[in-house]
């Protein structure tokens, strides 16, 4: 991916430059001190990256984004204050790093970037902002009132329909957000996230007993406790899945 790091700390950006050096499929096309040379940068290079610092003298990183024209590049906020995470959600930020940049947290989010240029690219016809497919290696961002998380798919275990809402069920921690569990069944890979029922969809890397159930259907128990049932319809659905 061309890429380009915006961050008004010179020594931050020859440090986020020695950390990508291994990754061979960022291509780092130039480097900004603040958002009028980022802008400039941006029409010129056209990156499809920005690794960019929020704090910095004149416009911050929501600011600059805020004034590119045109089709936005992807965005990975890097910062050394934790209060921004909420605002860096709303400018659907890939992810967002704090200062000192730890490896395997970066390693972390350069695979998940590989992954999904892996993607097969859309029919043209499609729209362009169509939401991506969420797999167990994406972070996804939680609020429930003052409460927020940034939390791995991978360990969320169950969703749960709540009328207008679905609970969350990862650790022990059981946040609401306002989704219909429809919306959320288009969104999550169907290899690792089943709906089980109409109520419920659940992460089959967490099941830990399989039982069969009352009219046709399946009883599962996930790790932490959970039982669930799966409906008749779903069970046959589940079980060429599961190859049972």
């Amino acid at each position: 991916m061309r890429t380009l790091i915006v961050d008004d700390e010179r020594l931050a950006r020859n440090e986020l430059k020695r950390l990508l050096e291994p990754y061979t499929k960022i291509e780092i096309v130039g480097e900004a001190a603040n958002a009028e040379e980022a802008l400039k940068l941006i029409e010129e290079q056209q990156p499809e990256l920005l690794f960019l610092d929020i704090q910095m003298p004149g416009k911050n990183g929501f600011e600059l984004l805020s004034s590119i024209e045109g089709k936005s590049p992807e965005v990975i906020f890097t910062t050394a204050f934790d209060e921004y995470a909420i605002k860096a959600f709303e400018f659907n930020a890939l992810d967002y790093l704090l200062k000192p940049i730890d490896t395997e947290r970066l390693k972390e989010t350069i695979h998940r970037i590989e992954e999904n240029q892996a993607q097969p690219e859309a029919p043209a016809h499609t729209n362009e902002r169509a939401e991506k497919v969420l797999g167990e290696n994406d972070q996804v961002f939680v609020k429930d009132g003052e409460k927020c998380w940034f939390v791995k798919l991978g360990k969320i275990r169950l969703f749960e329909s709540m009328g207008n809402y679905v609970r969350l069920h990862f650790d022990d921690q059981k946040p609401l957000v306002l989704k219909s569990l429809n919306n959320l069944e288009e969104r999550l890979d169907p290899n690792t996230y089943f709906r089980a029922n109409r109520k419920h969809i659940i992460n089959l890397h967490w099941i830990e007993k399989i039982e069969p159930w009352f009219s046709g259907g399946l009883l599962v128990t996930l790790q932490g406790g959970d039982k669930i049932e799966i409906s008749r319809r779903q069970a046959i659905r589940f079980k060429e899945l599961m190859s049972l």
